[in-house]
């Protein structure tokens, strides 16, 4: 009933508007509003966080990288809980920093310690506060705009971003470069899967569970990771990883039990897609 009462105001919204601007202005400033949203989250992500997160994993170990990237859910938690108010109970802030110290348990070194550049850290950081923008901007976009459309024009913006650096630093290397198959088949397993399938619906998931709750899941990534790799790759696991694994996948439930005092969508229900 509140979409419907917001959508039938969105006529009265525009004769407003329309006694200052004519029909094409108006059509052209809400479109631009809505170019200037999509363009800031390609620039969160993909542009930011690829360009902090490759380079990161130059100077820093895959371990330092994975326990940075594990901090995304407590920051974008921060940044839902200051922006958007939302709020959840005590048990889904506890099962959070459980989750983390999860990760930390799961890839410390046996000695309890972490080896890392600070150049690496920068950028990893910025990473980081790539994608808890990211994150904030998706959940302004995701009540108006359907998870497929927004990832689309992502994925073109980030595209459109990233050609001018592929045609300084990388076209001379690719184009003599011998083309197979193999070549380009982890490539294409990247687009269809992670650039498209996994940004589709980390965004369905962020409109009905919220940025917080949705962004807890990324600290199982290093534990698929570990399981697919002892499946596919014959990788060993130790007591502490399977551990760790557990310490994950308690804060994971405990985050998620009902309590959201204030959901992330009934903040955002003014940004409904209007007629």
């Amino acid at each position: 009933m509140l979409s419907m009462i917001f959508w039938s105001f969105s006529f009265i919204w525009f004769k407003v508007a329309n006694k200052t601007f004519h029909p094409i202005t108006i059509v052209f400033i809400r479109l631009l509003f809505s170019t200037i949203l999509f363009l800031m989250l390609a620039l969160f992500e993909p542009f930011f966080y690829f360009l902090g997160e490759s380079f990161g994993l130059t100077y820093v170990s895959a371990t330092v990288c994975s326990v940075l990237i594990a901090t995304i859910p407590v920051f974008a938690t921060i940044g839902a809980w200051l922006i958007f108010k939302e709020k959840l109970k005590a048990i889904n802030y506890a099962g959070i920093i459980l989750s983390f110290m999860g990760v930390l348990v799961f890839i410390l070194n046996t000695d309890g310690s972490l080896s890392f550049n600070i150049k690496g850290l920068g950028l990893l950081t910025l990473a980081v506060l790539s994608a808890v923008g990211y994150n904030l901007t998706l959940s302004h976009l995701i009540e108006t705009y359907t998870p497929v459309y927004i990832v689309n024009v992502q994925n073109l913006i980030g595209a459109t971003l990233f050609l001018p650096l592929f045609l300084i630093f990388d076209f001379k290397h690719f184009i003599s470069t011998p083309f197979t198959f193999n070549m380009f088949k982890p490539i294409i397993e990247l687009s269809i899967f992670a650039s498209c399938g996994a940004f589709i619906l980390f965004a369905y998931s962020v409109k009905n569970m919220g940025i917080t709750k949705a962004n807890v899941f990324s600290n199982c990534i290093p534990v698929f990771t570990a399981f697919f790799s002892f499946i596919l790759m014959g990788d060993k696991l130790t007591v502490q990883n399977i551990a760790g694994m557990a310490i994950i996948i308690a804060g994971l439930f405990m985050s998620q039990m009902n309590g959201s005092n204030k959901s992330i969508d009934e903040a955002l229900t003014l940004t409904g897609k209007t007629a």
